[in-house]
């Protein structure tokens, strides 16, 4: 199905798992809780390193008599929503020889009609209620099991009945009908179709290697084109029937619903499900160790960069006592610890990757993996492999230093504390995963009270020698795999697979020193300064808004929420940005922020920076894009002095490090080097280039570009840019009071450089493309094209019509997907956004884009041009226009309780020139919406007056 990413999240055994993330990210909120309390959560045997991890109180789990498990719990954020799974314990692993792809083609055809729903009907019933299919309705297949997501409101009678009577038509009533099973081969092919490019065929090269002598090696969820091709009811009904059975399935339900009212409908809708007592075997599939190293190496002509992974395969281990957890934490360590020191060598120019890590976790069912992984500089593939392993050898002939381990703890307990902190504001999405692997292979799911008080107690006493001692089980011969993927391309020689396996001597010959390290010392800060004060201060009731003015003309304003426990962000902006400086100046002014903060701040580089910062939950990063220039950031409420001095120093104490930027260089040199032999790249190069008529700000990156790049001129185009606040805006939303942050604004925005200086951006091109534009572009071997069309001109903007736009791309998404994927049967998925810009130019562009067989290109093109005319033509149907008004009502109230949708809209307000105390206004706008609207501006807006189609053709 239309599988889409989830907002970052962090579910607690991917928590114990993260190790980069834990290590090396600077969490973005967080308020720590007295430890003694949380401590004296349950009792003191309940850590003991062979105590079972409790189940999370929280969470109701029960079986019903026929063999399914549920999980309820009730969670109210998001307000008046629910997160609902059927997990089947079953996925392509177990196909039969005629059914591999079946499985997941099951995950469609359960959309195409059940006992309970005709063809479609859930997904039009759901859109009616503001489910989206695809970004909300979903489902996914994969080696070892089957999801189907379904997130609903709560707040509407009938709505979690019926939801569930979907879910429990999954499980039993799945129609099959011949007819739909035909026109759903065309989806499904699109969705394999999709997949194909160089990812796929290095995959193909590899998997048979890295899964030798499994099931897995020849079981990839998206199947075999010739079975898909031909797929029947057969087949796919008798996997169904086999695999789909109650012990092999569970039901996971949280939100906003009183639980026993839950637990009511799960047993009414899935207790009649009958139990297969003589059901077949639910086999393991396995992936048989080795005694000695396998070698894969992989070329692949649109293969853009050099890789190669180092991957130690051993049997899977389940979190499910204390002292599981504990050697979770040890390995979280060593992986944290050293992927640090990774970092810091891709720093520096001499290094011949361009970045590498470590890590491990889940491979497929029954099975884990550790891995060093590494992206190597073109023709330097051995010296990254030689490099890494000689970073693993290092620290298991020397060990970590003890200052990286208390690092790397605080670190860690700080992570924990920032979840345990959030304990009651975290979404039901990040609760769902955690139990659908509880279900799946018995992860422990003991809630991150538990969690946390364990963590408390473990951490302290986890020694160095413990941690050094993971690096003995990363080493060696056996059980490992090493794949190997570079550029086919004349001129650069593919590693031999002795050259591969001699690298591994070298390295146990090497003379290796211990690691060495400098910790900067001092203040963040050197010199407090001087500080500013407010002179001018107001409220704005509607919203609830606190404005000030400093002094030195800042002006900031706060919007406090309880969102969020932990989190406040940051966005501070100026007008003018790039637009103010020579065209051949552009590119060098969008990548300066970047280059000039890679260097860090004042007397502390960017690697002192980080160690600088550690257990602190704050970050700061300027910008500068087309129209002005900013700053984005956020942090901890008990850390906002924190991320105010990062404010400050980002504009009063920018560090241009000579090192950092020649390894920078030298990582865009590696990724422009074979950009060109990606054809994705080139065909977005192709439509930036014509759609700009040659326009020198639309120059996609170059080598040539790379060598007008000069250090100094970046940090005094940096500094041009922000060495005067007077005219910048600092918004602030999140769990910060006016009162508390005050003081800080004073003595940190207060006291920025500021002079008189009022800037507006300027109209510095290029213009919009006017006129037909037909092209297409040839690259690529795959047997796969992606159609690009887009409709645009220049009208008066009013909110009005702006809303009326994005409407109308709403409507015709939903048009396009059942006309192109499900009439057509020619694509798998449909995109359509708009835009109405009022800043320099008021302007507006209708974007198409969908992917299909290269010989449908034109049919494809044809159908959506025919949508348009009908829209055109006539009025949409009062149903289709409350399925949008009621997607954009539910969707802007789970919005509305979230920090960044605020930051954004106020931010846009403000840049605009618009009142605040008009924020609620959009409520109004959706309310008021008619298909009247909608005809009124199909006409004005899908006008073919400016069309470009863009399409990308294999080159034979």
């Amino acid at each position: 199905m239309l599988t889409t990413t989830p907002e970052t999240r962090m579910t607690f055994p991917a928590l114990r798992r993260a190790a980069a993330l834990v290590a090396l990210a600077l969490p973005c909120a967080l308020h720590a809780q007295p430890a003694a309390k949380t401590r004296a959560a349950a009792p003191r045997d309940s850590f003991a390193l062979t105590a079972p991890l409790p189940m999370d109180p929280a969470v109701k789990v029960g079986t019903l008599p026929n063999g399914i498990r549920y999980y309820i719990r009730q969670n109210t954020k998001p307000e008046k929503r629910a997160e609902l799974r059927l997990v089947v314990n079953a996925g392509s692993i177990l196909e039969d020889d005629d059914q591999r792809g079946l499985a997941h083609f099951v995950e469609h055809m359960a959309f195409n009609g059940t006992t309970n729903f005709a063809k479609n009907d859930i997904v039009t019933y759901l859109e009616g209620i503001g489910v989206r299919f695809g970004a909300d309705l979903n489902a996914y297949t994969n080696f070892d099991e089957t999801v189907y997501i379904l997130p609903v409101p709560t707040d509407s009678a009938g709505i979690l009945e019926k939801s569930f009577r979907f879910l429990g038509d999954v499980a039993s009533g799945i129609r099959f009908d011949s007819s739909d099973v035909v026109a759903e081969r065309g989806v499904v092919l699109s969705e394999w179709r999709d997949g194909l490019g160089a990812g796929e065929r290095l995959r193909d090269q590899q998997f048979p290697v890295i899964f030798r002598g499994s099931r897995y090696a020849e079981r990839l969820p998206i199947g075999k084109p010739d079975i898909l091709e031909g797929a029947n009811p057969g087949p796919l009904r008798r996997f169904w029937r086999d695999w789909y059975r109650p012990d092999l399935m569970a039901v996971v339900a949280v939100g906003d619903a009183e639980p026993a009212r839950v637990e009511r409908i799960i047993r009414q809708t899935f207790g009649p499900i009958p139990a297969r007592p003589t059901a077949r075997v639910r086999p393991q599939a396995a992936v048989p160790g080795h005694d000695s190293t396998l070698v894969t190496i992989a070329a692949d002509a649109e293969l853009t960069t050099s890789s190669v992974s180092v991957l130690w395969k051993r049997p899977a281990q389940a979190t499910r006592t204390v002292g599981d957890l504990r050697r979770d934490l040890v390995e979280q360590l060593y992986n944290g610890m050293l992927n640090q020191r990774l970092q810091e060598l891709a720093l520096k120019p001499e290094a011949p990757f361009t970045g590498a890590g470590a890590s491990s976790g889940a491979f497929v069912r029954g099975s884990e993996i550790v891995s060093l992984d590494a992206g190597a500089k073109e023709g330097r593939l051995v010296e990254t492999l030689q490099a890494v392993l000689i970073e693993a050898e290092r620290v298991q002939r020397h060990g970590f230093l003890a200052s990286e381990l208390e690092r790397a703890r605080t670190s860690t307990l700080r992570a924990y504390e920032r979840a345990f902190a959030e304990r009651e504001k975290s979404a039901s999405e990040a609760f769902v995963d955690e139990y659908v692997n509880h279900f799946l292979t018995g992860e422990g799911a003991p809630g991150i009270a538990f969690e946390y008080a364990a963590v408390q107690r473990l951490l302290p006493a986890i020694t160095l020698d413990e941690v050094n001692a993971v690096s003995a089980l990363r080493a060696g011969a056996a059980n490992r795999v090493v794949a190997v993927s570079v550029p086919d391309k004349p001129g650069l020689a593919v590693p031999t697979e002795a050259e591969i396996r001699a690298a591994f001597g070298a390295v146990v010959a090497a003379t290796i020193t211990p690691w060495t390290e400098r910790v900067a010392e001092g203040a963040l800060v050197a010199a407090v300064p001087t500080p500013g004060r407010v002179v001018s201060e107001r409220l704005i009731p509607g919203p609830g808004i606190t404005e000030w003015t400093l002094a030195n003309g800042v002006r900031v304003l706060i919007k406090p929420t309880d969102f969020n426990a932990d989190q406040i962000l940051v966005s501070a902006f100026s007008p003018g940005g790039a637009s103010l400086v020579e065209d051949a100046d552009a590119f060098k002014t969008s990548l300066a922020p970047a280059i000039i903060a890679a260097g860090g701040v004042g007397e502390f580089s960017a690697i002192d920076l980080r160690k600088k910062l550690t257990g602190k939950v704050a970050t700061a990063q300027p910008s500068i894009a087309d129209l002005s220039e900013g700053m984005s950031g956020a942090a901890s409420p008990k850390d906002l002095e924190t991320l105010m001095q990062l404010l400050y120093l980002r504009f009063t104490a920018p560090r241009a490090d000579s090192t950092v930027f020649a390894a920078q260089l030298q990582q865009f040199e590696q990724f422009l080097k074979n950009k060109d032999a990606n054809p994705a790249a080139v065909f977005g190069d192709t439509i930036q280039q014509t759609l700009a008529m040659g326009h020198p700000r639309a120059r996609p990156l170059s080598a040539d570009m790379l060598r007008e790049l000069d250090l100094t001129e970046l940090l005094r185009i940096y500094r041009d840019r922000f060495r005067d606040a007077g005219d910048f805006t600092f918004l602030f939303v999140g769990n910060v009071t006016p009162e508390a942050l005050k003081p800080l604004a004073e003595q940190w925005l207060g006291a920025l450089p500021a002079g008189n200086r009022r800037e507006a951006p300027r109209d510095a091109g290029p213009r919009q493309f006017s006129g037909v534009i037909d092209k297409a572009v040839r690259k690529g071997i795959a047997p796969q094209s992606q159609s690009v069309v887009l409709l645009a001109g220049a009208a008066p903007w009013t909110r009005t019509d702006a809303h009326a736009l994005s409407s109308l791309g709403e409507l015709l998404q939903m048009r396009l997907l059942e006309r192109l994927r499900e009439a057509l049967g020619g694509t798998y998925s449909v995109s359509v956004n708009t835009a109405f810009s009022r800043r320099i130019r008021q302007e507006w562009q209708v974007a198409i884009q969908y992917g299909s067989a290269p010989a449908q290109a034109d049919t494809m093109y044809a159908a959506v041009r025919e949508e348009i005319a009908r829209l055109r033509s006539a009025p949409p149907t009062a149903a289709e226009v409350e399925r949008v008004k009621e997607q954009q009502r539910r969707e802007l109230e789970v919005q509305q309780k979230q920090n960044g949708y605020w930051l954004n809209t106020i931010r846009t307000r403000v840049e605009h020139g618009d009142a605040l105390d008009t924020l609620g206004d959009y409520l109004t706008l959706v309310n008021g919406l008619t298909a009247e609207a909608l005809s009124a501006a199909a006409r004005k807006f899908l006008s073919e007056e400016n069309r470009a189609r863009f399409v990308l053709l294999p080159e034979k």
